[in-house]
């Protein structure tokens, strides 16, 4: 009896086109790999980030590929076995092993574990060849002419193969369908291992202890282990330990901590880890061990009848906290997922952790993502919405589907329950709403599954039944979510229940985005806005850089790398409805789109969070914007590009999530003089302040109003709100006035800027800058004396000038210097100041502001 081996098969592989006569075997750029990335390495294609080089890359997803490699064997003692682990193959694969067929896998997300101990010799040649999953795709479609295919995105032929389904094109991605092992092949050799250990873990309401239950599979034969030993540690302090004789496959134990340290999510505490080791062992002999970290939380998803308001609330609820989740969706962060580091995970969730978000939803038409991704939520306190793997259409429901459905849910929850990030399962992404919009049926009253099946709407199923089913085998402590967008059965439009996907902004009836409080949610889980990435972004995937001839915002590049449906004509219209603008310089362009993406998202944000207004009232208790990134360089509505470069939107999303933070509206009331009187009408225009006290601390502040006409830069008015009561982790009310003006009666209230502060203990702590709207009625006076300057320390950029310029971006060519900050209102008489990383002697700072030009 000897421990377990395990030996990773990631050396001597090469590959080459099986359906081409010609083709010769070349080496692969890396293991874990896919076949893009290995015909890049060979030079064999174009980058498909490139220019439109994705078109001259789709032979390769029709194509058919063989990988092989070689490995010495290793000795099997008697009664051992030796098994060949496959973590991911993408994804119609064969598997030979020295001539002998061992598997054949048709869904990208299920791994595969192969007895090979009479097939395995002293040299080995394994050997997979993956068929197209494209191709196949079809076939399947037209072997089930009775299901009712459609979708939204890519084409029917993604809803029959379970595969990332984003390698079809989405409307913010390439097509490039990719296949090979993207997940790593290992040989082990063991007659007893640890096959599975997860936890059930329950936080008391008190908080004051938890009851852990860990649960270890062991995979043995007779004799070859006796005990296993869990060990429980944080920080490197032994908290329990036990040891458990070995009478069956599954060995469990309890654990009863008192006063734990709890994991809190990012801003409401720290984020303590406890390591579980859990070894198997043979007359005191370690045969196994297996590590994981697990954090101890009590999460709830509350619904709950509202007060004043019909439907239920939908907020989440950590360790009796309620928390007003403000967050971002997250797709794959490229489409090449072998080359995605484990340092470049945590670099993305950095970004929203420091971004003042507290929540990402893994989209379900990515994958279920690696390791790192969780790990890095783990520690940096970002709960995770994780979907499973559906999007956008009518999946179909054949036995053999459900079966490898059934399998892919139970293996991947299995590898990720133990996060304590993840705090929801939902079922797909927009597949009810497809239901709706094709007209599928759906009787939600009818409860039986078996009659689910018999209709035009079969993935039902799927989501009623298997999912959830699995869910409550598995993580029965977390919440399980039918779908996203999701409401107890109604329409997924209704705002009074679950949550909502708020589209009508861009898509749908194409509001103005001033309107979002009129198109609020209990929960908004999707929204958005898109806008150009960086001109270093856009120069990078030009053939030419900035000598490209096609380097202008409308040009067919350009274009190209925009996957939106009419993109040019939204785009267009959000900025012609509200501020001025013109299509050239380049760089002016790419700012006044982020500007418009950064006004209306902050808006979203601050008008949905003023609906947070405490027990029995979260009208609204989350927002999760429409994405963090990209999967390569594109126009499209993520608020960071694909080379982590923020855009103006990331920072007023910081600022609308900060602990603490002011907003204002303004509402036009008129009041006609008589019944039908056009010509003698009352218009007042006025203020509306509130205060949003995110923290789990009482706020007493003061109040300060200024206003500024935008056109001489003079202040017109100036008054303090003395001890103003801001409650505890809620939005307040602070105030209600007509725009302040000198001359009543003359329309100054559409040049007048309206500037709040709150200020406590004498330091200011929120601050808020309101403009007329639109923008583009606006006669924006260009600065004579705008100044950022760099501190002497090159700590700070300090920002200042004297009449009021909207929207000053900060500027640098090195991207090394990063701000924590951006995109500020300037008014007369206040210097705005801006921590700056990685300046130095020499560093420039450039700054573009609306009506630059």
């Amino acid at each position: 009896m000897a421990p377990r081996v395990v030996i990773p098969v990631d050396k001597n592989w090469e590959f080459r086109q099986s359906d081409k006569d010609d083709s010769q075997f070349l080496p692969v750029g890396q293991f874990p790999t896919n076949v893009h990335l290995d015909l890049l390495h060979n030079g064999l294609i174009p980058d498909p980030f490139i220019g439109k080089n994705e078109l001259d890359v789709q032979w390769v997803g029709e194509a058919q590929w063989l990988y092989k490699t070689s490995f010495a064997g290793q000795s099997v003692p008697e009664g051992s076995k030796a098994i060949l682990a496959f973590d991911g193959l993408d994804t119609f694969a064969t598997v030979v092993l020295n001539g002998t067929t061992i598997l054949e896998t048709d869904n990208m997300f299920v791994p595969a574990r192969i007895d090979v101990t009479s097939v395995l010799k002293e040299e080995n040649e394994l050997t997979i060849s993956f068929d197209s999953a494209y191709l196949r795709g079809w076939k399947l479609v037209e072997k089930y002419p009775d299901h009712k295919w459609g979708v939204w995105n890519g084409d029917n032929s993604r809803l029959a193969v379970r595969k990332a389904q984003y390698h079809w094109g989405w409307d913010w991605g390439p097509a490039l369908n990719t296949c090979g092992p993207w997940r790593p092949i290992n040989l082990e050799i063991f007659d007893a291992r640890l096959a599975d250990l997860g936890f059930d873990s329950v936080v008391d309401k008190s908080l004051g202890f938890a009851d852990v239950k860990a649960t270890a599979e062991v995979e043995y034969v007779e004799g070859a282990a006796d005990t296993v030993r869990f060990d429980i540690s944080l920080e490197g302090e032994q908290v329990a330990s036990e040891t458990v004789a070995i009478t069956s496959s599954a060995v469990t134990t309890s654990f009863h901590i008192d006063s734990p340290s709890l994991w809190y999510p990012v801003r409401y505490g720290k984020q303590p880890l406890y390591q579980v080791t859990v070894t198997l062992l043979r007359e005191g002999e370690v045969i196994d061990e297996v590590t994981k970290k697990i954090g101890l939380r009590r999460a709830e998803l509350v619904q709950r009848p509202l007060k004043d308001q019909p439907g239920t609330s939908f907020f989440f609820e950590v360790n009796n906290i309620p928390l007003y989740c403000g967050g971002s969706d997250w797709i794959p962060a490229d489409n090449f997922i072998p080359r995605i580091s484990r340092q470049k995970y945590f670099d993305w969730v950095k970004l929203v952790a420091d971004g003042n978000q507290f929540m990402i939803r893994v989209w379900g038409g990515g994958i279920y993502e690696e390791q790192a991704f969780y790990d890095a939520c783990d520690e940096y306190g970002i709960l995770v919405w994780q979907d499973f793997m559906f999007g956008c259409g009518n999946y179909p429901a054949w036995p053999e589907l459900l079966e490898s459905i059934k399998a892919e849910a139970h293996e991947n929850v299995k590898l990720l329950r133990h996060h304590p990030s993840i705090v929801i399962w939902a079922g797909n992404n927009e597949d009810y709403q497809y239901q709706e919009s094709a007209g599928l049926t759906y009787d939600f009253g009818d409860k039986n599954p078996d009659n689910w099946l018999k209709t035009d709407f079969p993935a039902r199923y799927i989501y009623e039944k298997i999912l959830s089913d699995v869910c409550e085998e598995l993580t029965p402590n977390t919440f399980y979510h039918p779908g996203s967008p999701w409401g107890a059965g109604r329409d997924t439009h209704d705002p009074t229940v679950g949550d909502i996907h708020q589209w009508n902004v861009w898509h749908g009836t194409q509001e103005k985005y001033q309107n979002f409080d009129s198109l609020i949610g209990r929960f908004v889980s999707e929204f958005g806005m898109e806008a150009f990435p960086s001109v270093k972004t856009i120069e990078a995937y030009l053939p030419l850089g900035k000598d490209d001839p096609d380097r202008y915002a409308q040009s067919s590049t350009v274009d190209f790398h925009n996957k939106a449906d009419g993109h040019e004509r939204r785009i267009a219209l959000y900025l012609v409805e509200n501020m001025q603008y013109a299509p050239n310089p380049l760089e002016q362009f790419i700012y006044s789109t982020q500007l418009m993406q950064a006004e209306c998202l902050a808006s979203a944000y601050r008008l949905w969070k003023r609906q947070w207004k405490g027990p029995g009232r979260e009208y609204c208790g989350g927002a999760l914007v429409w994405q963090i990134n990209d999967c390569w360089p594109v126009t499209s509505w993520s608020i960071v590009d694909f080379y982590l470069r923020p855009k103006m939107a990331y920072f007023t999303v910081k600022r609308e999530m900060a602990p603490v933070s002011v907003g204002i509206t303004r509402r036009e009331h008129r009041h006609p003089k008589d019944k039908y009187t056009r010509a003698f009408v009352d218009v007042k225009s006025q203020i509306e302040v509130w205060g949003s006290n995110l923290s789990l601390e009482d706020l007493t502040v003061d109040v300060v109003f200024r206003a500024w006409d935008v056109e001489t830069g003079e202040q017109t008015y100036e008054k303090t709100q003395s001890a103003t009561s801001l409650p505890e982790n809620r939005s307040t009310e602070v105030a209600a006035f007509d725009v302040p003006v000198k001359t009543p009666g003359k329309g100054e209230e559409n040049r007048t800027v309206v500037a709040a502060y709150l200020v406590r203990d004498g330091g200011q702590i929120a601050r808020y800058v309101n403009w007329p709207e639109p923008l583009k009625y606006l006669h924006l006076q260009k600065p004579k004396a705008l100044k950022a300057e760099l501190t002497a320390d090159f700590s700070a950029v300090k920002i200042s000038a004297e009449v009021p310029v909207k929207g000053v971006a900060l500027e640098s060519e090195d991207d090394d210097v990063t701000f924590e900050d951006n995109l500020v209102d300037i008014v007369p008489g206040e210097v705005v100041t801006i921590a700056v990383r990685g300046a130095k002697e020499g560093t420039k700072i450039e700054t573009r502001y609306l009506g630059m030009i």
